[in-house]
């Protein structure tokens, strides 16, 4: 009998033998029928309840259950086989396999239909249908649209808790704060025995990883890569002038560019890219469809440069070939170069070692493609330059000097050529020395000179040798100001000085090296040189030495004796400070070489300091010969510029590598505090190169405002004995260089708080003012008595200065007084910028009276303006335009007529001086005497006219006319500039002629050309920076938007990049706005185009001021105080990066002024370990500058003895020894 009586009808088909040994089994009461009845009854109520077919997401679930149990299966039978794992492991797998067997088991007796052997008792159906049950809920998520039935449950049970809803009571995810923790320290926790451990655990970190791998930012790899790839956007094509069509074909962008053959075909008939501006992986998406693979006959367009890339790589190539003697075109293909490997290897990996290698790379590729430029073009300079520039970072130092001496060796008669070895052996850290560059410069001024005189005939003379020698040695006069050797440059200035202006007639043929060898006899005799007591100079010594030589003179008892001053004031401070101070106090007094006095019976063997003693072998070799009168004056002015003169930058000459010489941070403070004087603060303007005798720490100051009293004794003595030798139009150039000088030191004394340091300067520079406006020559020039009014007014004197003024004008000859016509102001430049500078001064004295009123009255209400008929600024500058003398005591109102009248003689007068300009310089072959005989260039000089009819119109009508007028004047000025540049090149280019008279014309043609140029653009200039000066004093005092004035400042900055003025005028105006966008963009777009290191010292100052404002904005002063900026963070980073831009640029890596700020930021940072490293890094590139090492010595000072030795090993001046230091101090 059957073990389940119900189906023994089934079984005994199947099995026929029964044991009578299991009737105990058997049931004698139980019937089948009522068995089978209750079955079918169970399984019809059953498929009632349930809908016809099966939930799809049990499907999925017994599946995911099989796949579950089978993986469980595989992973029991590989860890079999594998070696046991750790105990935490072991533990977490068998957690894991109890879960799985519990959820299976519970699975299996919840799941009455898997398995047809269940029994279903009558009890448990009688059960469920007497008491409903409600729906579980279910255990894991699902859609709401896989719900068949509303009555399903449609939540479930989450059983992962989440900590974020009790922390922030919020289920939104942006009220959450995500934050990294950094340190491994909690609040109340021992440092030393107790800390957190915040590492993230396997499965996260694996979770991160991919989720990293899988989600790309657009700044990635691959992005960037992806972008590199994509072809260029198209520009939208502009509409041609003169035509009326403006809906033409070519006047609109299309979408998706042309289509072609079948794939427009394919595109525009498809049914889900009707209007076929979608590309095929698009399509695809829209179809429900996987991309198309690509075929083997379409190569899939990898190129890491892109096709752009390639087509100009192709091209280059092209060229080459068809034109391999194309210098021009060989650089820029080495340059390009690096734009490629942007390309090409800026998708890569970003390591440090992966950029290193690929920056190798191109960089050997580049020597390779200038090898082959160079096989083309073997006596190419620039193409051997290019390819020495390339190897510095791939040859080993001694292969590359010997590189170096090869090439000039071969083209000895190449000033630029020199120009670039001197900045090699002067930047060249390991083999640098103060000696072995100075012997350097010696070196190729005497061999230029035996190339300009003819003896070295192996070389021809090329055109500029004179000037660029000129250039040379002022670069190494100031190489040796920079490493201390003040002695020795003003030797070298004193020498050839005596050499070019007091050269005997006997040796005028001779050659400059014979010329020289009789010049020794002279320097070694004694006998007193240019600015000492008693200078005679060569020839006088000459003379008098054929005829039995001078009568020594009796010794002569000073009164005044030198007192011995205590040289350390302060011993309690640090011993590093004491050295510093002492240092710069030598500096500032022993500049001028030390030459023993016969008078007081002295020897050579009396002098303290040995290195302040100049042999003739120190300055022998550096002696040139200047034939022309410029080149003359301008070697006056740089001797003057050295002794810090104020000097005409026109006529003074660019320094042909300026970043070389900046080291003083004046440059980049210019011009923040004058709002007093916002018209006449710009009149004297800062070089950035520190004088003589001023070498200090970079935050250091003046210790006094000129030169110390000998040195005032050197200046004037100088002067004396040079003005009597140059022509009257350079000696007024001269003349008017010191009376600025006296005017530059009042100034100072103004800005400081010594009152009595006033008074004393002040009789001083009058008496030397009214010293040179009683020389002949001085008495009728006006912008000495313009210079002398200004000197006046600035001690206190208005009244005086008024004076001095009015008769000046009523005695300036030659000034315009006809009735019938307007008078031609355009001919007397002079007195336009006389009363250009009396009304500016008179505006400043005004406002200062009403702002005095304005205190003095606050209970009383704000006083009444002055009318513009009276005001004195209008009747100055009307006079100017009715040719009259102002009276400075007259308080008569002027009437509405004058006005008029004024206003239409300036408007007349300025249209004659822009057309007659025009004329003057189209017919510049014609006028190129007149031009070179205008030293101080007056027939191209406009802006005092334009500055008195734009001023006149801002007093008398408003801002926007004068700015009308400024503006007007620019755009006639720098136009006129563009088109003498091209015409000048042009000439310069022309054949001058066969015999040497015409290569000496062309030459001289040149030379004025040039100064033309300069002159012109100086005239642009000084129009940008009145016009921004007068837009600013308006927005001051009134209510005026900064749109005008910020317009002014960026198409004048685009224009004249180098100007220091502008820009610190920009960054005062930026630096007002919470956001630095657009004057960051702006200094890109400067920098980016320009390659002087001006705009980029400026970006970086801007950056610096809104660091300071940031810094006191989030650290206020007391509690409630009103930020005065939004904080910002990342400014520091982008201070560094500024940095790090501008020291890679080929002017920023050999600028003084740049490191050395570069370390103050960095300690101000409080990243003192970096600023030493930056200390070295500089070395590589600056190890001559002086400056940098007092530096160092004041920001770290325990490396004293460190860096004292460095100095002395480099061979840089050092005045104060540590030995003697001791000795000082044990004293």
């Amino acid at each position: 009998m059957a073990l389940f009586p119900a189906f023994a009808g089934g079984a005994a088909n199947k099995v026929e033998d029964s044991t009578k040994d299991l009737d105990w089994l058997s049931n004698k009461s139980f019937r089948t029928d009522d068995a089978f009845s209750l079955h079918l009854r169970t399984l019809e109520k059953k498929t009632t309840e349930r809908p016809d077919q099966e939930h799809p997401s049990l499907g999925r679930e017994a599946s995911s259950e099989e796949e579950v149990e089978e993986e469980r299966k595989k992973g029991e039978k590989d860890e079999e086989g594998d070696e046991p794992p750790k105990k935490k492991k072991k533990k977490k797998e068998k957690k894991r396999k109890k879960k799985k067997k519990h959820k299976k088991r519970s699975e299996r007796s919840s799941d009455s239909s898997a398995s047809d052997s269940d029994t279903i008792y009558p009890s448990d159906l009688k059960r469920d249908t007497d008491s409903p049950q409600a729906a579980p809920l279910a255990s894991r998520f699902s859609w709401l649209d896989d719900l068949q039935s509303p009555t399903q449950q449609p939540f479930c049970v989450d059983p992962k808790p989440d900590a974020s809803n009790w922390t922030y009571r919020s289920l939104y995810r942006g009220d959450v704060a995500m934050y990294r923790r950094k340190g491994s320290s909690s609040l109340g926790l021992d440092p030393r025995k107790q800390q957190v451990s915040w590492e993230d655990s396997e499965a996260n970190k694996k979770k991160k990883a991919t989720d990293k791998r899988r989600l790309e930012r657009y700044f990635s790899s691959a992005s960037r890569k992806m972008l590199r790839s994509e072809p260029a956007v198209p520009t939208l094509p502009t509409i041609p002038e003169g035509s009326d069509d403006v809906i033409s074909p070519t006047s609109y962008l299309p979408l998706g560019g042309e289509v072609t053959g079948t794939m427009g075909a394919r595109a525009e008939a498809s049914r889900v890219n009707p209007l076929g501006v979608y590309d095929a992986s698009t399509e695809c998406w829209l179809q429900g469809k996987g991309q198309r693979e690509q075929t083997d006959g379409q190569p899939q367009d990898t190129h890491k440069g892109g096709p752009l890339l390639a087509g100009r790589t192709e091209g280059f190539n092209r060229r080459l070939r068809e034109q391999p003697t194309d210098t021009q075109l060989w650089i820029e293909f080495i340059q390009y170069q690096d734009e490629q490997s942007a390309a090409a290897f800026g998708a890569e990996g970003e390591g440090v070692e992966h950029h290193r290698a690929s920056h190798r790379a191109v960089q050997e590729k580049k020597l390779s493609i200038a090898e082959r430029a160079l096989a083309a073009n073997p006596s190419c300079v620039a193409l051997q330059l290019e390819r020495l520039n390339i190897c510095q970072e791939l040859w080993e130092p001694s292969a590359l000097a010997k590189e170096w001496k090869k090439l000039v060796f071969l083209h000895p008669n190449s000033a630029p050529l020199w120009r670039r070895y001197l900045l090699f052996t002067q930047s060249h850290f390991s083999t640098f020395t103060v000696s072995k560059v100075n012997a350097a410069y010696g070196k190729c001024l005497s061999t230029l000179s035996a190339v300009q005189d003819g003896s070295m005939v192996s070389h021809p003379n090329l055109p500029g040798t004179e000037e660029g020698m000129l250039d040379i040695f002022t670069q190494q006069c100031h190489f040796l100001r920079q490493s201390g050797q003040s002695e020795k440059a003003i030797a070298l200035f004193q020498a050839l000085v005596d050499f070019t202006f007091y050269k005997p007639d006997s040796v005028q043929h001779l050659s400059t090296r014979q010329q020289v060898e009789f010049f020794e006899t002279f320097w070694d005799s004694g006998e007193a040189r240019v600015g000492e007591v008693g200078a005679r100079g060569w020839k006088a010594w000459m003379l008098q030495q054929e005829r039995g030589g001078w009568l020594q003179p009796d010794a002569e008892e000073d009164d005044e004796e030198e007192d011995d001053v205590e040289e350390v004031k302060d011993r309690s401070q640090p011993r590093w400070r004491i050295w510093l101070d002492v240092e710069t106090s030598r500096e500032a007094a022993h500049w001028l070489p030390w030459r023993p006095d016969k008078t007081k019976g002295q020897s050579v063997e009396d002098c303290e300091d040995p290195d302040r003693q100049v042999l003739f072998d120190d300055v022998g070799p550096s002696l040139i010969r200047l034939s022309s009168p410029d080149l003359r004056l301008r070697l006056l002015l740089s001797f003057l510029a050295f002794l810090g003169l104020p000097v005409d930058p026109v006529l003074s000459g660019a320094p042909c590598q300026p970043s070389l010489l900046l080291d003083d941070l004046s440059l980049l403070s210019q011009g923040n505090n004058d709002l007093q004087q916002p018209l006449t603060s710009h009149d004297l303007l800062n070089a950035g190169v520190h004088p003589v005798g001023h070498m200090t720490t970079l935050l250091g100051s003046r210790k006094w405002a000129g030169l110390g009293k000998q040195g005032e004794e050197f200046v004037a003595n100088a002067l004396y004995m040079l003005l009597p030798l140059v022509p009257a139009r350079h000696r007024a150039a001269l003349s008017l260089s010191w009376m600025r000088y006296e005017k530059l030191k009042v100034w100072r004394c103004v800005r400081g708080s010594s009152k009595k340091r006033l008074r004393s300067q002040g009789k001083g520079s009058k008496r030397v003012a009214k010293r040179l406006l009683k020389e002949t020559d001085n008495r009728s020039s006006l912008a000495l008595w313009r210079e002398y009014a200004h000197l006046e007014w600035l001690l206190g004197n208005r009244d005086d200065a008024r004076k001095v003024l009015s008769t000046a004008v009523a005695a300036a000859g030659g000034a315009p007084g006809a009735k019938a016509a307007p008078p031609p102001l355009a001919d007397h430049p002079a007195l336009c910028e006389l009363c250009l500078l009396w009304a500016q001064l008179e505006v400043e004295a005004e406002e200062e009276e009403e702002e005095a009123r304005r205190k003095g009255a606050e209970g009383g209400g704000r006083g009444a303006q002055r009318e513009v008929t009276s005001s004195p600024a209008v009747r100055v500058l009307t006079s100017l335009a009715e040719g009259t003398a102002p009276s400075p005591a007259s308080s008569q109102p002027l009437s509405p007529v004058s006005i008029l009248k004024a206003r239409r003689t300036y408007e007349q007068s300025l249209a004659a001086g822009l057309s007659a300009l025009d004329q003057t310089l189209h017919n510049s072959r014609d006028e190129e005497k007149g031009l070179q005989e205008d030293v101080l260039g007056e027939r191209l000089r406009l802006s005092g006219l334009v500055g008195c009819h734009a001023l006149f119109q801002y007093l008398t009508v408003g801002i926007q006319a004068a700015d009308g007028v400024y503006a007007e004047a620019r755009e006639r000025l720098e136009g006129l500039h563009g088109t003498l540049g091209y015409a000048k090149e042009a000439a310069a280019t022309a054949a001058p002629g066969p015999a040497a008279v015409g290569e000496e014309s062309s030459r001289t043609g040149a030379v004025a050309a040039t100064a033309t140029k300069w002159r012109l653009a100086h005239e642009c200039e000084a129009l940008a920076l009145q016009q921004a000066a007068l837009l600013r004093r308006h927005t001051v005092t009134s209510v005026f938007p900064l749109a005008t004035l910020r317009r002014t400042l960026t198409s004048a900055l685009s224009a004249w990049p180098g100007s220091a003025p502008l820009w610190s005028l920009y960054t005062q105006v930026e630096n007002r706005y919470h956001s630095a966008g657009r004057a960051r963009r702006f200094f890109h777009s400067v920098t980016r185009c320009s390659g002087s290191v001006v705009p980029r010292l400026f970006a970086i100052v801007a950056e610096q001021q809104r660091k300071r404002l940031v810094d006191a904005a989030q650290r206020p002063g007391s509690y409630g105080d009103t930020l005065p900026i939004l904080p910002e963070n990342g400014l520091s980073n982008r201070i560094r990066g500024l940095f790090e831009s501008t020291i890679a640029t080929e002017t920023g890596a050999h600028c003084p002024l740049l490191w050395r700020m570069y370390m103050h930021f960095l300690v101000s940072e409080g990243s003192v370990d970096k600023a030493r490293g930056m200390f070295y890094r500089a070395l590589q590139n600056i190890p001559w500058a002086k400056g940098l090492y007092l530096d160092a010595v004041q920001l770290f000072p325990e490396h004293l003895q460190e860096f004292v030795d460095l100095m002395t090993e480099k061979e840089l001046r050092l005045r104060l020894p540590l030995e003697e230091l001791d000795i000082l101090l044990e004293d």
